[in-house]
């Protein structure tokens, strides 16, 4: 991914007046981390607004504060959720040369056999997992193959993943993050719902039967 570089000043309006500032095409933030004091910060909305929705969590960015430049990650995105738009970015600064966590996404590719030969549905149950590496190394993301899920009840856990040798898992190596399951059972529970809904009336009805002998 490219370099992205995000121009903010300090920013002394705080509290409700803050909405002053939104309204002035302005996106309050703040910036804390490696060797930075906890600073309230603004930025343009609109540039902000194009670069930052395609951050992910492990993707650094480099915030240049009155041309201090800060590399960070987005630990934060508030969002108008009526508008869409974001309303507040914190932002973690982070040294290059340090080892960090960071939460990633689980992106499934290819096409599961299970799904084509026996109408599988496909659960994904872990979407992100957490990772250990120095910044510049962090992978935007981690794809699994789910071409290996060949039949129902087939699935794939954190152990299947393939990291780059610089990059540590931390996730439970034993979660499972999808499984090929079936649909029969979901189809079944309607009958068997309605067959119960029935028993109480064949029960009343062989009460009366009895009492009439």
């Amino acid at each position: 991914m490219e370099k992205i570089i995000i121009k903010a000043t300090k920013r002394s309006v705080i509290g409700k007046q803050v909405s002053v500032l939104r309204r002035a095409g302005q996106l309050p933030g703040v910036i804390y981390g490696h060797n930075v004091e906890p600073v309230a910060i603004q930025m343009d909305a609109h540039e902000a607004g194009l670069l930052i929705p395609r951050l992910t969590s492990s993707s650094i960015v480099t915030v240049d504060l009155e041309g201090k430049k800060i590399a960070a990650l987005v630990r934060e995105k508030q969002k108008n959720y009526i508008k869409g738009n974001l309303i507040h970015v914190d932002f973690q600064a982070v040294s290059l040369t340090e080892k960090i966590r960071a939460w990633v996404q689980v992106h499934l590719h290819g096409v599961a056999p299970a799904v084509l030969d026996f109408s599988a549905v496909l659960v994904h149950n872990m979407e992100r997992v957490e990772i250990e590496a120095l910044p510049g190394d962090l992978p935007e993301r981690v794809d699994l193959d789910i071409s290996h899920l060949a039949h129902i009840g087939d699935s794939l856990h954190v152990r299947d993943l393939v990291l780059p040798e610089n990059v540590t898992m931390l996730s439970d190596l034993n979660e499972g993050i999808v499984i090929a399951t079936s649909t029969f059972a979901e189809e079944a529970a309607p009958e068997v719902a309605a067959v119960e809904s029935l028993e109480p009336a064949l029960v009343e009805k062989k009460k009366k039967e009895e009492s009439e002998e």
